[in-house]
């Protein structure tokens, strides 16, 4: 393609395109290829596995009964009245009715308000919400964000703390700006261009108190607790004010500098752009004439080459070092350079210069002093540099016209298949192109060594700053930069400067009002921690750490940042507008149809293939639509995921499963408040000490779950917390507990009932109070439903005042060795469970023969009440010649099962009779004995065995086999005597 000029050598191969800086060979693969493929590969995996699955069938039964609502309207901030009738069973509509407008009037998410409570500490707890983008809506990763902060928050407020959690926008620069632009499109006609700055601002705040009303309605039904009077929006005038402080300051200090480099530019939305995604293009294309030839995939930008760069120690180009080529359609010369950047192993080893559309190119540029020749223009057309024949033609046509005329000129070679990767405006939907421009850059280097330093070593005290009026001074700057009076000189703000990530890094500070030294920023600056989502690392809090070092001189967090994994669909998605698969939570809490799913997808601005798959993921995903979960069982399920671990592939089941747990907790309160309808005032914490055995038990479980979550807390590790509370209000209180002092509940025994009821109070209450930084509406409606029953002395309105409850106020409730001893119980409860489903003895109450040790025999007899209650049992009798019990089990007894320590049990039929399914049952089990002891006895008999298997080992196959011939003979009992018994 190029004809040479001062050059003597026969034919020049010039392969345009080649990497620079690489030491690889010729034939591997570059790595970000590699990764292009890669993803390529697990796209089309996930596309293929939406559309080839089945409809999914979770196996959750649940159906849209009719729900329980609140009888009466309240007025805004208006209290429930909790002493209507307790409704039958859990109903999140009615629970999550009025408290929210109720918290918000009581002011209790201001850090004002609990600093004046009786358990307040001097100490400050802030941070902030990462600002959602205002354009859009709240989806289950954001839900994740509020899930776990607002736990962090309210409990910290439990300890006392002074918190400030402060809420907020983004206004999402080109987001925003593409969003309301097509907005007024579609309602005027007209272009952002046609609109004044004044006048197309009003309409982004037109845009804003439409689209932030409604991510704030979310936070809010979401129970986030906010200080609302402290809402902070990116386009605020206080924030816009930070912002051209920041900027002034990193200006004057030289991190901020105007220079012309390139950039990533949408030539839809005419400005630059930082966000994009890949796409694929494998077109090569090839010329030459009778010197030279050369390969490009962009041959619209041929037009501006500028230089061919050589490496200096590559053999075959020794003798062009320095010469030029001709430009076969401008006649420029392009002059032959070396460079050591250049690849020599990779094609030819030559390479084609386009400074102003390359970033490779643009360096060499400035090392070589070559020029710069723009050829593409800011709306995507070809500049006058090209010539006539392309002046003002679109990009792409262009690269059509080019192709023409490279084969009317017969220099078309053809084409060759070249995978690539192409950036696509994920705004515009736009082919990013690469244009020259003068632009504001940001020196990141030293203030990110600075940062990293200070991160791990100390932290210095905050500087401030005065009180100035930005516009004046720049005015004033410029008229002594040019020696005019300022009064002659008008300024003109620059409408494209830095991106909206810069305004996002000053917010921890910037929302306290800096640069004034506001109250707020002098008390809650730094904040205490950040927590984000993994993939904000570098586009969020490296800038946060940066700038606030630079600007206030500490870091911008004090104790730590903590990341939280992505949540991710159920085919390995991470959810994303752009895809289609983003989920309200709201949808989640309250319920939706599938109708409805799909008109949200049919709204949105999704191509066509991602509509269909989009479409076709929620039909096989929800079938019958999401159920109404609410919204502490989806906060629930959000806070039981490990966060610092893998990503969340949230399932519906998982978030129902938690509302079961809700209606577990709502019935066991309805429980708890009759039995205190039958009995005295339960006695206070500190003067409640447990009688029974079963008694201390729960108590003591109590104290090691508050431990539990103590440490969960601490730590940051909220799945531990939750876990820990579910575990103790599921199992220990409910299915043990609970079951186990119904009959007491019922008896005459005064005292010992008296202190089970109260003891059961303090367990309910405590564990209400656990759960209410992840449950808040459920634990305030069940709390409420306690309240009166708490003494007189209570000085409490809300489950949000009260003191989260701390294991050194329940050391009289410690005892381990009643923790350590009841599991021993719990292996007899769930062998005779497996004993008496065994023989269909589901219904029956048999009797229960155990022989055991005289320390088993001790500790079965403190449990003996709470066994037979849960196994279901008429009575256990105790064998233990040991302590003098020898009370033998009778001769119909059923099968034998062990327990541990070679305690057995024997479990009595006499008075049941037997049934034909039991008769085949033990038919069936006497068959799988014989086997068994016939191939035991012969193994044992072989001369190998006797020889040389251990002696401990002979002595284990010798019991194994005396207990199977011990369990046929039951049988062979149980059998003979059902026989006896038909006979008569």
């Amino acid at each position: 393609m190029w004809a040479s000029a001062q050059v003597a050598s026969p034919r020049i191969l010039s392969r345009w395109g080649c990497r620079l800086c690489s030491q690889t060979s010729s034939n591997t693969q570059p790595s970000h290829l590699r990764t292009q493929e890669e993803r390529a590969k697990r796209r089309q995996a996930q596309e293929e596995s939406i559309l080839s699955s089945d409809v999914n069938d979770d196996g959750v039964n649940w159906s849209d009964k009719a729900k329980v609502v609140y009888p009466f309207a309240l007025k805004p901030g208006e209290k429930k009245d909790c002493t209507l009738p307790f409704p039958q069973a859990y109903s999140p509509e009615y629970v999550e009715y009025g408290w929210y407008q109720w918290w918000e009037k009581q002011g209790f998410f201001s850090p004002e308000y609990h600093s004046k409570q009786p358990h307040a500490v001097d100490k400050y707890f802030s941070f902030c919400i990462p600002p959602p983008n205002v354009t859009g809506t709240l989806h289950l990763g954001h839900a994740l964000t509020v899930a776990i902060e607002d736990a962090l928050a309210r409990w910290q407020r439990m300890q006392g703390y002074k918190v400030l959690w402060v809420p907020g926008c983004d206004h999402a620069g080109i987001a925003t700006q593409s969003v309301v632009e097509r907005k007024l499109l579609r309602e005027h006609g007209k272009s952002r261009l046609e609109y004044s700055r004044e006048e197309f601002l009003k309409e982004v705040w037109r845009w804003k108190n439409e689209k932030g009303d409604g991510i704030y309605h979310q936070l809010k039904k979401l129970g986030a607790s906010l200080d609302w009077s402290r809402a902070c929006f990116t386009m605020d005038p206080g924030f816009v004010n930070a912002v051209t402080e920041a900027f002034v300051r990193l200006c004057d200090s030289g991190l901020i500098y105007r220079s012309e480099g390139l950039v990533n530019w949408s030539c839809a939305l005419e400005r630059k752009t930082s966000v994009w995604q890949d796409a694929d293009n494998c077109s090569w294309l090839s010329a030459e004439n009778g010197e030279v030839a050369v390969s490009t995939t962009r041959p619209e930008t041929m037009l501006g080459d500028v230089a061919i760069a050589v490496h200096p120690d590559d053999p075959r180009y020794k003798d062009l070092h320095g010469k030029h080529c001709r430009h076969p359609f401008t006649g420029r010369l392009l002059p032959i350079v070396t460079d050591s950047m250049v690849d020599m192993t990779f094609g030819t080893g030559a390479v084609k210069l386009t400074p102003a559309h390359d970033h490779k190119d643009f360096l060499l540029s400035q090392r070589h002093g070559l020029p710069r020749l723009t050829v593409i223009g800011g709306d995507g057309t070809m500049t006058s540099l090209c010539g006539q024949w392309l002046e003002g033609v679109r990009r792409f046509d262009a690269r059509e016209q080019v192709i023409t005329a490279l084969i009317e000129r017969k220099m078309f070679r053809g084409t060759k298949e070249n995978p690539m990767s192409l950036p696509i405006c994920s705004r515009s939907g736009d082919v990013i192109e690469l244009l020259l421009k003068k632009q504001w850059f940001m020196r990141c280097q030293e203030m990110a060594n600075q940062a990293v330093r200070r991160l791990v070593y100390f932290q210095t005290d905050l500087v401030g700053s005065p009180d100035t009026s930005v516009s004046k001074e720049a005015r004033e700057r410029a008229a002594l930069k040019f020696g005019v009076n300022p009064e002659a000189i008008t300024l003109t703000q620059d409408t494209d400067v830095l991106d909206t990530w810069f305004s996002s890094g000053l917010f921890p500070f910037a929302m306290l009002g800096w640069p004034q030294q506001t109250e707020d920023l002098n008390q809650f600056y730094p904040n205490s921690i950040l927590e984000t989502g993994s993939d904000l690392i570098f586009f969020w809090v490296a800038r946060m750490v940066m700038l606030g070092k630079e600007l206030t001189g500490q870091l911008p967090f004090k104790k730590v940042v903590l990341f939280h994994s992505l949540v991710r669909d159920k085919h390995g998605r991470k959810m994303s507008k752009s895809l289609g698969n983003v989920i309200d939570p709201l949808d989640i809490s309250g319920g939706v149809s599938l109708e409805k799913l799909q008109e949200k997808v049919m709204e949105g601005n999704l191509d066509a293939r991602e509509q269909v798959l989009a479409l076709e993921a929620q039909r096989k995903d929800f079938p019958k639509g999401i159920p109404e979960c609410g919204t502490d069982a989806l906060r629930f399920a959000l806070c039981s995921y490990k966060a610092q671990g893998d990503d969340i592939s949230l399932s519906v089941p998982n978030v129902l499963s938690c509302r079961h747990f809700c209606n577990k907790m709502w019935q066991t309160v309805r429980f708890t408040l009759r039995a205190l309808s039958d009995a005295k005032f339960p006695t206070p914490l500190a003067e409640t000490h447990p009688l029974s055995g079963m008694d201390r038990w729960i108590c003591s479980r109590l104290y090691s779950t508050v431990q539990q979550c103590e440490r969960g807390f601490q730590s940051y590790e909220l799945h531990t917390v939750t876990s820990a509370l579910h575990i103790f209000w599921l199992h220990n209180l409910c299915d043990i507990y609970l079951e186990s002092i119904k009959a007491l509940l019922k008896s005459k025994d005064t005292r010992e009932r008296q202190v089970a009821v109260s003891v059961l109070y303090h367990c309910v209450s405590v564990s209400l109070t656990l759960l209410s930084p992840f449950m808040p509406f459920l634990t305030e409606e069940l709390w409420q439903r306690l309240l009166p029953y708490s003494g007189s002395d209570r000085t409490v309105s809300s489950v949000c005042e009260e003191p989260y409850p701390k294991s050194s106020r329940l050391e009289h409730w410690y005892f381990p060795k009643e923790e350590e001893d009841f599991s021993l119980a719990q292996e007899v409860v769930r062998v005779t469970r497996l004993l008496k489903a065994q023989f269909q003895m589901t219904k029956a109450k048999p009797d229960v023969w155990a022989v055991c040790t005289a320390d088993q025999t001790e500790i079965l007899e403190r449990f003996r009440s709470p066994i037979c209650s849960l196994a279901q049992i008429s009575a256990l009798h105790l064998h233990c010649p040991e302590a003098g019990l020898v009370d033998s089990p009778p001769g119909k007894a059923s099968a034998v099962g062990m327990v541990e320590h070679s305690l057995s049990l024997h479990l009595s039929t006499q008075n049941t009779g037997i049934s034909e399914r039991q008769r085949a049952f033990l038919n069936q089990r006497r068959e799988k004995l014989a086997s068994k002891l016939k191939q035991a006895h012969a193994r044992f008999q072989t001369h190998t065995c006797i020889d040389k298997v251990p002696l401990k080992v002979r002595e284990d196959m010798k019991n194994k086999i005396r207990t199977m011939e011990q369990e046929m003979k039951k049988i062979e009992e149980e059998l003979a005597s059902s026989e006896d018994m038909d006979e008569q």
